[in-house]
């Protein structure tokens, strides 16, 4: 047996090897139906990792910060899927969850460009694979294993990390679908939970940020577990565009922007 300490400081005996997601329906359904992931002794995993010692536990849902990271950070790999079977021979760079949701480094395949006028087809495409349920799979390779794996791949990006940024022993790769990163997770159990999706923007990125490397293409997306929270999130960044100081001194003409004199730099005008 394990002994589980909730963060209210309450214990309760498991048999060894407990998930998160277990000790969440033992105590209610709807509890479990909203975890997303859980915190053992202060790290976030996926809720079906095995509890074989007496831990602190953390049970998250959305709402909570490591929920939301753990969310959109499956979310990034689900763009990445999606985007995988819209452009054949698309390379991958990096896909990390960021505090407003996440984003996708991505090269698309030669003469093809990504621009807002894809994002309905892409987002069509994530909304597809989400209704499949597919079950996010964690392995773990060696290093040699990862570096022939993502070669056959054809992802020269990944490659270029692998041998060059981790060192040797064991690695971890989250598979779903068709689609396999590398990556420390942690992750959803499966995309199924990804109800609602909305693709924000596009623009350039230097691969690792170098400007003397390759330009990227960054995809910006977000998701929530909730159509009506995807629906409230955007009203809100409607509201914040229209308190934009940028666009109501234009508007009220207090200043005015020129490329001839610099990007960023207003210019007071009479009423300003």
């Amino acid at each position: 047996m394990v002994k589980i300490t909730f963060p209210d400081g309450s214990v309760r005996e498991y048999e060894n090897g407990v998930t998160g997601l277990q000790i969440a329906e033992s105590i209610s359904p709807a509890l479990a139906r909203d975890v997303v992931s859980c915190g053992i002794n202060g790290e976030t995993t996926e809720l079906n990792r095995p509890i074989n010692s007496d831990a602190n536990i953390e049970l998250y849902k959305f709402d909570d910060e490591q929920g939301k990271h753990t969310f959109w950070h499956t979310s990034a790999h689900l763009l990445a899927e999606a985007l995988q079977e819209l452009y054949p021979g698309i390379q991958f760079g990096f896909g990390p969850a960021i505090e407003t949701g996440f984003f996708y480094d991505v090269m698309p395949p030669k003469g093809t460009v990504i621009s807002e006028s894809d994002f309905p087809k892409i987002e069509a495409k994530m909304k597809e694979l989400a209704k499949k349920n597919e079950p996010v799979v964690r392995r773990e390779v060696a290093k040699g294993d990862a570096l022939k794996e993502f070669e056959a791949m054809g992802q020269q990006y990944k490659v270029e990390h692998i041998s060059q940024d981790l060192e040797d022993g064991t690695i971890t790769t989250y598979t779903q679908g068709n689609f396999t990163d590398l990556c420390k997770g942690p992750h959803l159990l499966s995309t199924g939970v990804i109800k609602a999706i909305k693709i924000t923007s596009v623009a350039g990125a230097f691969w690792r940020g170098d400007a003397k490397r390759e330009q990227m293409t960054r995809i910006y997306g977000v998701t929530f577990p909730k159509k009506k929270m995807l629906d409230e999130y955007l009203v809100m960044l409607e509201e914040a565009k229209k308190r934009d100081h940028r666009k109501i001194g234009k508007e009220m003409e207090l200043f005015m922007f020129s490329e001839r004199v610099g990007k960023g730099l207003p210019i007071w005008l009479p009423k300003g």
